[in-house]
């Protein structure tokens, strides 16, 4: 799998309308749109390739769109699944919520739901019990996503019994082959 980044998306763009034109190189696992970027999932590496010398600089409701290989971050991190977000919520805003308990790698909101990728994971736990089920423009739902790494036994323990969920199984980037 190769994760691809879209940018400078049109506003028009659609989900349907990116997996459909990555469909034409391979089998798309993902696709995600967020703002005027996003990113697909592909299935092999030789897919990936074909898409990038193919798309990049594709013309799109009359915008090149840049795709390129998604860099991987240069820092571990701790992905947390925040569900339940408003739709008045910007980015600026969840971070700064999420940077009072440390700092925050990245933030993205995909409708009402956001992941939020922090860079320690004391501080995610920290975040987890100082604003799980708290309101914030609508009321939160924090979860730890199975994707990003793990949390020693000992902080796993902290969470039974909990209201605090992983993303289900069913969602698009827990699925394995």
């Amino acid at each position: 799998m190769v994760k691809l980044f879209i940018g400078n998306l049109p506003r028009e763009a659609t989900e349907q309308e990116i997996r459909s034109l990555f469909e034409q190189y391979g089998k798309v696992l993902e696709c995600d749109i967020i703002k005027n970027y996003g990113f697909v999932h592909i299935e092999d590496k030789t897919a990936a390739e074909d898409a990038i010398r193919n798309l990049h600089h594709y013309k799109l409701h009359g915008v090149n769109i840049n795709v390129e290989a998604s860099k991987n971050k240069s820092k571990a991190s701790t992905k947390l699944h925040v569900g339940n977000i408003s739709p008045t919520c910007t980015n600026m805003e969840l971070r700064a919520k999420f940077e009072e308990y440390g700092p925050v790698i990245e933030c993205d909101i995909v409708k009402d739901y956001a992941f939020v990728h922090m860079e320690r994971a004391e501080d995610a736990v920290e975040a987890i019990r100082g604003l799980d089920n708290t309101e914030f423009q609508g009321v939160f739902a924090l979860g730890r996503s199975r994707e990003a790494g793990h949390f020693p036994d000992a902080i796993s323990k902290t969470f039974k019994g909990s209201q605090i969920k992983a993303p289900p199984a069913t969602f698009p980037k827990n699925l394995r082959k």
